[in-house]
């Protein structure tokens, strides 16, 4: 039992500790952090770099009347357990328990569910304008907590430079770890780097203003010279220079993991009356030597015993993924082209390609968490006749729909979009499941959509993706990468060719139309159902776009009904494609049904719990198949005689 943890029912009861008491929370906390990576996977070292900050701003502010935005959102542990939620803690990231992430139905302490990043300032200025309007009576404090991996983000700097204009009374505090889930990169970057160094910034920037303002006017010369030495010396000591030139007024950095520091700058800091920026200066996994050491490792490790310093990873699996596969795949087309490079935003981690980065570092492009600049500098790249491969979790891809539009499908220029983490990406819950982007992508001119069936498809459709003089995009889940067998097994597996499906049985009850990786599960659900006398084909659509309408209309014609699957939503999806086709074909009347994720964001769980819960397992498809069987009198005899 934690002595002090176990009696925080919320950040009232953190007022009567002193700093001792504080610091020693600080140490609980960090303890309750390394026993829930006993259990599951989760953030972990972006958690333990923010616990002093979490504690000194709950002591200097009321916020349960203030407001506080968390950008992005990986690091709200800490906040969590401090405002009511440490006793259902082991809960977290599990069907009907606490989200990783800020959840306003959990607390009225988070404000948004937030999951992506960059945000906070704008919505925390948006928080201080509508308070401002509607509460003219009651100040509010608002504050934004955002990290210097954040901080490339365009729209970042949209925001400052609004708040700037607008004067509001706003804190926006710069948690600067010199990470993101990898290691920063970039010009701001290395700018941080050198503010990182100047600590005696804050107090000679102090003295200098002191001395400037108390010199007579002595002439339009010397004002401008004084004025120039003032902004040489900002300039010289690296002090925040960029900032207070957007409006903010620029205090740092400080220690982030001093709790008597942190307190005494955020009281003097809240009652100034225009918007600061306070650099705090963090280590991601402070406090857990391994996670300090390699914070990439511990940005969400696998589940790990701790025995000391040192840690064992427990339940790790041994199935290569389908990120594994993509990065190889990648990693192999630029060993024998040249001509391809490969983009990601900060997720070289995440997309496992440390490998390509150290073997092709001329070719590999990290640029931050900018995912608009990526395929616009992507598009770029493809103009002057190289091959970019464009890596990004399909819920960020989002980001830069508008350049997708622009700069690559208006182009008609040959990038390649690979949408890792596409579909549910369990446990992260709705900001990060990657469901909209068949809906998203396949509306664009030019774009051509595609998805693997398994394992099988992957190296071979980022060929194809490569070869092909246009945009493509190929989405994968994060998932086991199953094979629905080898072509010994199915001797009539096909290459992948533009616009063309594979059948790999037929059916003449019924036709499963797979696109993407639930095809090994489509293929076991059709074995069962084919002994209870049910023949049910399946397809291996590979192309949302361009459909293959020639077998689907084959499948429609010559089955009694058919069943689409994705792992996506429904609405514009593969589902959707596949009835348009059927009604510019005149078959409105072909019994279908749709199986993917209807109109309703899809909260966390395991991927598995989630996918049978919406009936995308074995159970849910067999289930769909014998209904439009019972409804259009297939195989009845056989289901009968098995029932």
């Amino acid at each position: 039992m934690e002595e002090i943890l176990s009696r925080i029912d919320s950040p009232k009861d953190l007022l009567h500790l002193d700093d001792d008491a504080l610091i020693q929370l600080a140490e609980e906390i960090r303890n309750t952090l390394c026993s829930l990576l006993s259990q599951r996977a989760a953030h972990f070292a972006s958690n333990l770099g923010v616990v002093e900050l979490c504690l000194a701003l709950h002591t200097s502010f009321d916020f349960s009347q203030d407001r506080l935005i968390w950008d992005t959102g990986h690091q709200i542990y800490p906040h969590k357990i401090v405002t009511g939620r440490y006793h259902e803690f082991g809960s977290i990231r599990t069907r009907g328990g606490l989200m990783g992430y800020p959840n306003p139905q959990e607390s009225l302490y988070d404000l948004f569910m937030t999951g992506h990043a960059g945000c906070s300032i704008s919505t925390i200025l948006g928080l201080r304008s509508g308070d401002d309007l509607i509460r003219t009576d009651e100040d509010r404090h608002a504050v934004a907590v955002i990290g210097d991996g954040a901080f490339p983000s365009g729209i970042v700097y949209e925001a400052m430079n609004n708040a700037g204009g607008m004067k509001k009374k706003l804190l926006v505090v710069l948690n600067d770890n010199r990470m993101s889930i990898c290691p920063r990169v970039g010009g701001l970057a290395d700018m941080f780097d050198r503010l990182r160094v100047a600590r005696s910034y804050v107090g000679v920037k102090t003295g200098v203003a002191r001395l400037l303002h108390g010199i007579p006017l002595l002439g339009v010369p010397i004002e401008k010279f004084l004025g120039n030495f003032k902004e040489a010396i900002k300039a010289g000591l690296h002090g925040g220079m960029m900032f207070e030139e957007l409006g903010f007024h620029y205090v740092g950095p400080i220690d982030g993991h001093n709790i008597p520091l942190l307190r005494k700058y955020l009281a003097m800091v809240k009652d100034l009356d225009e918007p600061v920026l306070l650099h705090v200066v963090t280590e991601k996994g402070h406090g857990f030597r391994p996670a300090a050491e390699d914070p990439v490792y511990f940005h969400t490790p696998a589940p790990f015993t701790r025995e000391k310093d040192r840690v064992v990873s427990v339940g790790v699996s041994s199935s290569a993924a389908y990120t594994d596969l993509a990065a190889k795949a990648i990693e192999a087309e630029m060993a024998i082209r040249s001509e391809v490079t490969v983009l990601t935003a900060a997720m070289c981690q995440g997309t496992k390609l440390e490998a390509v980065r150290d073997r092709f570092p001329d070719r590999f492009f990290d640029t931050g968490i900018c995912e608009g600049h990526a395929v616009a500098f992507a598009a770029g790249q493809a103009k002057a006749g190289l091959r970019p491969v464009v890596d990004i979790y399909s819920t960020f891809l989002q980001r830069a729909y508008d350049q997708i539009f622009q700069e690559v499908s208006l182009q008609n220029l040959p990038v390649t979009l690979m949408l890792d983490r596409s579909g549910l990406t369990g446990p992260d819950g709705p900001t990060h499941h990657g469901v909209f982007d068949i809906g998203y992508l396949r509306m664009f001119p030019n774009m051509t959509v595609m998805a693997p069936g398994d394992g099988h498809d992957v190296a071979a459709m980022l060929k194809f993706a490569l070869d092909h003089d246009g945009p493509v995009s190929i989405r994968y889940p994060k998932a086991p990468a199953e094979d629905v067998g080898s072509p010994e097994n199915f001797p009539d597996r096909t290459a992948v060719e533009w616009g063309k499906a594979e059948v790999l049985h037929f059916g003449v009850d019924g036709m499963i139309l797979c696109f993407g990786a639930q095809l090994a599960t489509a293929c076991e659900a059709a074995a069962q159902l084919r002994t209870t006398g049910l023949d049910i084909g399946v397809v291996n659509a590979r192309f949302a776009k361009p459909l293959d309408e020639q077998v689907v209309l084959q499948c429609a014609r010559d089955s009694q009904f058919l069943v689409t699957l994705e792992e996506a939503a429904l609405m514009g999806g593969f589902g959707s494609a596949v009835l348009e086709c059927l009604s510019d074909a005149g078959l409105s009347n072909t019994s279908v049904a749709r199986l993917g994720i209807s109109d309703a964001y899809v909260e966390h769980a395991g991927r598995e719990e989630l996918l049978a819960s919406l009936g995308l397992d074995v159970a849910g498809i067999m289930a769909a198949c014998r209904n439009l069987a019972e409804q259009c009198g297939a195989g009845q005899s056989e289901i009968a005689q098995t029932s």
